[in-house]
């Protein structure tokens, strides 16, 4: 399991017993946690939560006095939080249905109490990464999307024929340009975009954007 030295849990139960336990647990685990004690006291944290850059997820009870887990869920949902910030519902039995739903609806676990020590930090550690693996593909999309801002508008004509397969002398008839200045743009389309071949390129953009129409591709 990779290391986890900038994540960090966010507890939100209202029993602070359970806070306790859990801090303690998921530092005998070497994760670093913060306790709240209600959805709301969390809710100021969400501003804040989408500029920090750090891999992180939620451990959410269900039920509690005030806003609920779930209607705290409805908030992380509304921002586009829970990609970054994987919750994993903390629920009694009677809320199973519930939390199940909360599943099929973007969360990424429900445990039920009383849970399993090492089952739950594991499911954690699994968030974590997920976490983990959608920042680092947010920066890949931003860090493509500036490379392909740098590029030219005949660039961008030259790139998306080369993408579709087509040789140089193709290119050049459909854009009416000598087969030379095509070389050129291709040249320079693979030294901006820091690949070498049409291959590299091709597998580089659907890696961050699988759709060719996507807006990734589209000048701004």
């Amino acid at each position: 399991m990779p290391p986890f030295s900038d994540a960090v849990v966010f507890i939100v139960d209202d029993d602070q017993g359970v806070r306790e336990a859990l801090a303690w647990l998921l530092r005998s685990r070497r994760l670093s946690s913060e306790s709240f004690p209600s959805a709301e006291a969390f809710v100021e944290l969400l501003p804040s939560l989408g500029k920090a850059r750090r891999a992180g997820c939620l451990l959410l009870d269900v039920r509690m006095p005030g806003m609920s887990g779930l209607a705290l869920f409805e908030q992380l949902i509304a921002q586009g939080l829970q990609q970054t910030m994987p919750v994993i519902f903390l629920t009694g039995h009677a809320d199973v249905p519930t939390a199940v739903d909360a599943v099929k609806r973007g969360a990424f676990d429900f445990c039920e109490k009383p849970f399993s020590d090492n089952a739950l930090v594991d499911r954690v550690e699994q968030a974590l990464t997920s976490s983990a693996n959608t920042l680092a593909q947010m920066d890949q999309q931003l860090r493509l999307r500036t490379l392909l801002a740098e590029l030219t508008e005949r660039e961008r004509d030259v790139m998306r024929l080369v993408l579709e397969g087509q040789p140089n002398k193709l290119i050049a008839d459909q854009l009416t340009i000598s087969v030379r200045t095509v070389e050129v743009h291709r040249s320079r389309v693979f030294e901006k975009m820091s690949v070498k071949s049409a291959v590299e390129l091709a597998n580089l953009l659907r890696a961050v954007a699988p759709d060719p129409s996507a807006p990734l591709y589209v000048q701004h």
